[in-house]
């Protein structure tokens, strides 16, 4: 059964929005772990919009499954990484004007300065996972790299307004996800899935874990975060159950 590992960025762009200490994502992150989140994620940005450096040094001190650090491959992100050791990093790119990340790395473009990054992590013994659009030239790249695994960008999908355009992008995470497990990536996918776009991954057994904030979070907004985090657990249990 693919895991879940709930992103708890939002709860910092809530306390981040009056400049206050609450809500507190640390204790967000508890919430989520005690609900059976399989792992906790956040993003530390340059700008650092919402989640901060003391966020993450609290969370590796209190996380009680697995820590992934989404981050820039930048000199400043990695000697906090080989600092505070998170169990796995997720190299993004990273953009000041945007809202939140917008799409995957481009390893054509940047593959050298990304292979250093992941040479450095992995030597470090930290897990490196890469998030990228599910484009099968990118994904032979993050394995000629040596990454440990890939998160399959799934906003296109996610956001598609028509039938046919999301039948396209979810054929094109299908044949992602399918080449990264031949070429022995673990495959993990995430941006923009909520309680309806999860039930489409039903039978897509190469998908090892779910990254999910924004729709969780919005709905701990209602049900407490408990709730929300069960509620998604549940879903994930009933992919799969679903058949090949």
């Amino acid at each position: 059964m693919a895991e879940l590992a709930v992103n708890v960025d939002h709860v910092a762009t809530l306390r981040q929005a009056r400049g206050i200490d609450y809500p507190d994502p640390v204790a967000a992150a508890v919430a989520a772990e005690t609900a059976g989140a399989d792992a906790i994620v956040v993003h530390l940005r340059g700008d650092r919009r919402h989640i901060q450096e003391r966020d993450v040094r609290l969370l590796r001190q209190i996380v009680q499954s697995r820590l992934i650090l989404e981050m820039a491959a930048t000199s400043e992100m990695l000697g906090i990484a080989l600092d505070i050791m998170p169990d796995t990093v997720t190299l993004v790119p990273e953009k000041r004007e945007e809202l939140t990340t917008e799409g995957g790395l481009d390893l054509i473009t940047h593959q050298d300065h990304i292979q250093d990054a992941v040479s450095t992590l992995r030597n470090a013994g930290i897990q490196v996972c890469i998030f990228i659009d599910p484009d099968l030239d990118q994904i032979k790249i993050a394995h000629k790299i040596d990454a440990d695994m890939i998160e399959i960008h799934t906003g296109a999908f996610c956001d598609a307004e028509t039938r046919a355009e999301a039948r396209r992008e979810f054929d094109r995470i299908v044949d992602a996800a399918k080449i990264g497990t031949k070429l022995k990536l673990g495959v993990n996918a995430g941006h923009g899935i909520c309680y309806n776009t999860i039930k489409a991954f039903a039978g897509l057994h190469e998908i090892r874990e779910f990254s999910i904030g924004h729709s969780i979070v919005s709905r701990a907004v209602l049900t407490g975060m408990d709730r929300a985090v069960r509620d998604m657990k549940k879903l994930i249990q009933d992919l799969g159950q679903a058949p090949v």
